[in-house]
């Protein structure tokens, strides 16, 4: 079955290389798993804030981020879709995004005694993993109310709005983790409330009489 032509480039290139793996004992569950371990590791590495571990932890999220499309292409062909695989990973996107930003965070204060900024390191990311947590939340309210199509993300030229994490290995080779903390910390409550604001206005309409979707990814 081809990848749907709409699709954003990432999940069609994940459901090629998924292919050969239908029919096999990997499960959908299993490449969570290590869409969780790898993104964990990443996220560990930016604690450490140096130049290199910085690079090797964005590299490790570009990587994670990619195996998040790849559990769910391979649901889809091998028809194992279930509510629990996509409850599994929700919650992974969650843990590793809000660690990414905590870590960061963590990363820049250990490393540097920064002045002029408004808030610790730690603090700021905190505030932007925060954000991100409450997002997650709401997302999978408006999706328990509405279905999926509830909480489609916008896509332009076949990049959605979590693909801006495959710019990380950028921002980390030109060390510009700190300006990526403090836009962060600014944006991600700016969206939280937006997301707010779509969840009031969406909870007033009449659910949706159908089987909920259990696609994960």
């Amino acid at each position: 079955m081809a990848p749907h032509p709409s699709a954003p480039w990432d999940a069609r290139l994940a459901r090629r290389l998924v292919e050969p793996l239908v029919g096999t004992a990997v499960t959908p569950n299993q490449l969570t798993t290590l869409r969780l371990a790898v993104g964990l590791a990443g996220a560990m590495c930016f604690t450490r804030g140096t130049y290199g571990a910085c690079n090797l932890g964005a590299v490790l999220i570009c990587l994670s981020n990619f195996l998040d499309h790849a559990d769910g292409e391979l649901a889809r062909l091998s028809a194992r879709s279930s509510r629990s695989g996509h409850l599994y990973d929700l919650v992974s996107d969650s843990i590793v995004t809000i660690s990414l930003f905590v870590s960061v965070g963590i990363g820049i204060g250990a490393q540097r005694q920064l002045t002029g900024l408004p808030l610790t390191p730690v603090i700021l990311g905190a505030i932007a993993g925060g954000a991100i947590a409450l997002i997650f939340f709401l997302r999978l309210r408006i999706e328990e109310h509405m279905g999926k199509t509830g909480t489609q993300q916008a896509t332009m030229a076949g990049f959605e709005t979590e693909d801006a994490l495959y710019t990380l290995p950028i921002l980390t080779l030109l060390g510009a983790t700190i300006p990526m903390l403090l836009v962060a910390a600014v944006c991600s409550p700016l969206f939280a409330l937006w997301v707010m604001i779509d969840y009031r206005r969406k909870m007033r309409i009449r659910p949706l009489q159908r089987r909920p979707q259990t696609d994960p990814g």
